[in-house]
């Protein structure tokens, strides 16, 4: 018996041996591999420094090889010198003087997200899923989204011209348009509208999650109920997120408390993390409908998910934007930062938010406008070649401007009217129940 002890130990000692053996030479190896690629850049910079024609600085070298490290990672990592990490942080504080539009980078072309309701913006017409192909005369090919959003804010009451390409559904057909907008301050409202439509159903226009967020919720919800609400309308379209802790609370009035709301996972450990409902319950029985976009992204993503993933509410309109992917900003000794995707959202159900997006559970489309004559591009979805090619073919693009977006009027509105005859369906149906 002890010699068949001391075999088995021995065997578990020579597995582990053998087992940290491979891990450190896999380690060894991969070290080996930075420093031969370190050596490599170091050596590049050397002869950058030495051979070019003029005398370069060695801060912009620095920051270009920087910037080019984290663009090649995906779209949305990059990094912020001081100014553009000054911006990023005015960008939160929900006032700012600009357009009032969410922007990104999809492939490889800078993109509207979302723009801001009853913004300038906005009332000029712009939507979702727009291509900003030139800002004034300059062409947007290779811009970051903190370079573009420099050239965008300015001083109130200053005009920017912007070239768009506004592409159809599977981006193979699309038309070039010039719009002329006035900067202004922006103010970003949480709530845009809180009504009693027919039948003492209540709608609410959530227009972003911000630190107010929960508190004026709270109040509207109390009005409308106060008001007789007995079926509830939540509009996210359009909706391009913001705090991810608001977004958890915004679900909290509808589900039991110690649910899960949304869950991150990234590389590390540390980087996986479930957040829950907490107080919950408020309005647990009411009937709600929620109507999502291609505009409703991120923050929005989160509350269309698990409110779908529990059955809670009916989710129609069209599939959202697909912005799932968690940034840190990670700052640097000299005020700049990098700001990194370090892991994506998964709704409830295990479902990922990151380029997926939420499909309705209802498809409805919203109404069509307009088009114009045909498409000024014709090629394979986001064909980035042939996007410039065709707008310097073009030169100036059109000039003709798209219909400007409209004011609120529900009855006029098809997602919101699918929305109320849901409502009403539900609320038969649970009388009929024994």
């Amino acid at each position: 018996m002890r010699k068949k002890i001391i075999i088995v130990s021995f065997i578990a000692v020579l597995v582990f041996g053998f087992t940290y053996f491979v891990y450190s030479q896999n380690e060894r190896k991969k070290r080996n591999e930075l420093y031969r690629q370190l050596e490599l850049f170091s050596d590049g910079l050397s002869l950058v420094e030495a051979e070019f024609v003029d005398e370069p600085k060695s801060r912009d070298l620095i920051y270009g090889a920087l910037k080019g490290m984290l663009s090649s990672l995906d779209s949305y990592s990059e990094f912020l010198d001081p100014e553009s990490r000054k911006e990023l942080e005015v960008g939160t504080e929900g006032e700012f003087g600009g357009l009032g539009i969410e922007i990104t980078i999809k492939d490889e072309l800078l993109t509207v997200m979302t723009p801001i309701e009853d913004t300038p913006a906005w009332k000029a017409g712009l939507k979702s899923g727009d291509r900003i192909v030139k800002i004034n005369a300059e062409v947007t090919r290779n811009i970051t989204a903190s370079e573009a959003v420099k050239k965008l804010r300015g001083k109130p009451g200053t005009e920017v011209a912007l070239t768009i390409l506004r592409e159809d559904k599977s981006g193979a057909q699309g038309r070039f348009f010039e719009v002329k907008i006035t900067r202004d301050i922006i103010k970003v409202k949480d709530i845009k509208n809180t009504s009693i439509l027919e039948d003492n159903i209540g709608y609410i226009r959530l227009v972003e999650f911000r630190k107010n967020t929960p508190a004026d919720l709270d109040t509207a919800l109390a009005q409308l109920k106060k008001s007789g609400m007995n079926g509830l309308i939540l509009d996210l379209r359009n909706n391009p997120g913001g705090l991810l802790d608001v977004a958890v609370k915004t679900v909290d009035r509808f589900i039991p408390t110690g649910k899960v709301v949304v869950s991150t996972k990234g590389r590390l450990a540390a980087q996986n993390m479930e957040y829950k409902s907490a107080n919950g319950a408020k309005y647990l029985d009411i009937p709600m409908v929620l109507i999502v976009n291609e505009g409703s992204a991120s923050g929005s993503e989160i509350v269309a998910g698990a409110l779908q993933d529990y059955k809670r509410a009916v989710l129609i309109g069209t599939k959202t934007f697909g912005k799932g992917a968690v940034q840190s900003v990670l700052p640097l000794s000299d005020g700049s930062a990098l700001k990194l995707t370090t892991s994506k959202w998964f709704t409830p159900g295990g479902r990922l938010i990151h380029t997926q997006g939420i499909v309705p559970d209802i498809v409805v489309e919203a109404d069509k406008s307009p088009s114009g004559d045909g498409p000024d591009f014709s090629a394979g979805p986001a064909d980035v070649e042939r996007v410039f090619e065709t707008l310097k073919e073009k030169a100036q693009g059109a000039e003709k401007e798209q219909p400007k977006n409209k004011e609120f009027d529900y009855k006029k509105d098809n997602q919101i009217v699918r929305a109320i005859d849901i409502i009403k369906g539900i609320k038969v149906y649970k009388t009929l129940q024994p």
